[in-house]
């Protein structure tokens, strides 16, 4: 009968832990209604109790910092409870490495090296790539790596461990450790356009894990074609505050919206008029703190919205009043961009409606209009219903191919008597 040869001992001993700091302690209170039979008993206790918080003792959340229980040599999911073992996209996993001689003799040429396995690399994560020339007994070797978690999904840490013995053998083990990389944000993002060549862009940022957050950064980097302001504060007493307060936490589950107005540059405005196709907004950058100060940091993939149609011409206002006399006349600024690839002839003319008159020359030449050109016209009107009415009644007709564009409901005003504009 043919028995297995026993499995060779190494004279080496490897330990890993993932370094993680303290979590804060939680109690479970216990109370009860005066008029039973502890009375304050239990209210007492949890006085005197040094790890609550003085004055909020019911709450779970004490004073005191717990270490994690387990610093064993096993895998991280087992490490630490499931709350302390989850590492978030965006946060920095460290890891402590120890390589000890267990044995009574000297130990040669040892080599430790660790590789971070995810589902599409395998990163290196070794501070010092060169061997240690030996290793007396009971005497170790200690590392640690620090990697920004870039993916989500199953991580693997590959520690591998080659040495040679007194005798000139040639010893090589390793081990896995696997864990898991989860999301912390939920990102969603929405585009309105202007009628002019801005975009709005809204980002909802939801916290998705179970502790709240500080949000240090959220901010869009633009692309190379816009300009980019933010409308997330408001000037108050000559301060800029934010419009979600002082406090900038961001509890679990909650959402937040942030606005950004995007405006294209000089030079891509006056070149194409418009941006066609799909075009490249930017990307977000988010920075975040834990309840304990560890840092996190996102970087979306760059936006990209699908910029609206406008056909061959273009019609958007420039100016317009909000408000205007009843039977009083009133000026607006319009802007025609032609979009397409050929040259236009263009005539304007101008229809009315029930409660909107143009005043002015209907069936005017307005000349040639080259592909992605402009030209402004100031236009005159007067309204004779009161109310909000709707701008409408504008057509311009290619002469070169006999095809009229038309345009209603460009614009809103309200239209109120000579009365009320003097009262208000």
């Amino acid at each position: 009968m043919e028995v297995n040869p026993p499995k060779q001992e190494h004279l080496l001993a490897l330990k890993v832990m993932r370094l993680t700091k303290p979590t804060l302690f939680t109690n479970i209170p216990v109370t009860c209604e005066e008029k039973d039979l502890p009375g304050d008993l239990f209210n007492q206790l949890m006085r005197d109790d040094p790890s609550t918080v003085n004055g909020a003792e019911i709450l779970m959340l004490g004073e005191m910092l717990t270490l994690p229980q387990n610093f064993g040599i096993i895998s991280f999911i087992q490490l630490h409870s499931p709350l302390s073992t989850n590492i978030f996209l965006g946060e920095t996993f460290s890891s402590y490495i120890s390589v000890h001689n267990d044995s009574n003799q000297v130990v040669k040429d040892i080599l430790v090296k660790a590789d971070l396995q995810t589902s599409s690399q395998r990163l290196n994560l070794s501070a010092s790539n060169a061997a240690v020339a030996e290793l007396k007994p009971d005497c170790c070797i200690d590392d640690v790596i620090h990697h920004e978690v870039k993916e989500i999904g199953t991580h693997i840490l590959v520690c591998a461990v080659s040495y040679t013995t007194q005798g000139g053998e040639k010893m090589y083990f390793r081990k896995f450790f696997k864990f898991q990389v989860l999301k912390p944000l939920d990102v969603k993002t929405k585009f309105y356009n202007a009628e002019t060549d801005e975009v709005f862009l809204e980002a909802q940022i939801q916290n998705i894990t179970t502790s709240p957050m500080f949000m240090e950064k959220v901010s869009l980097e633009p692309s190379i074609m816009y300009n980019v302001a933010e409308l997330n504060s408001v000037n108050q007493a000559g301060e800029c505050v934010t419009t979600f307060g002082s406090r900038t936490y961001l509890q679990p589950m909650d959402t937040r919206q942030y606005l950004y107005c995007l405006k294209p540059k000089k030079e891509f405005a006056e070149k194409a008029g418009i941006i066609k196709g799909v075009t490249v907004i930017g990307k977000l950058d988010i920075v975040w703190k834990t309840n304990l100060g560890e840092r996190g940091r996102l970087q979306t993939s760059q936006l990209q919205r699908m910029a609206p149609g406008y056909g061959d011409v273009r019609l958007s206002l420039e100016a317009i009043p909000d408000t205007v006399i009843l039977e009083e006349p009133f000026h607006i600024t319009c802007k025609i961009t032609n979009c397409s690839e050929r040259t236009m002839d263009l005539v304007l003319e101008m229809c009315n409606t029930n409660s909107i008159h143009w005043c002015g020359i209907s069936g005017r030449q307005l000349g040639k209009l080259h592909p992605s050109s402009s030209l402004c016209l100031a236009l005159t009107l007067l309204s004779s219903v009161q109310g909000l009415q709707s701008v409408s009644g504008l057509r311009l007709t290619d002469t070169f191919l006999k095809r009229t564009y038309e345009y209603d409901d460009i614009a809103q005003v309200c239209v109120v008597s000579s009365a009320t504009k003097v009262e208000s």
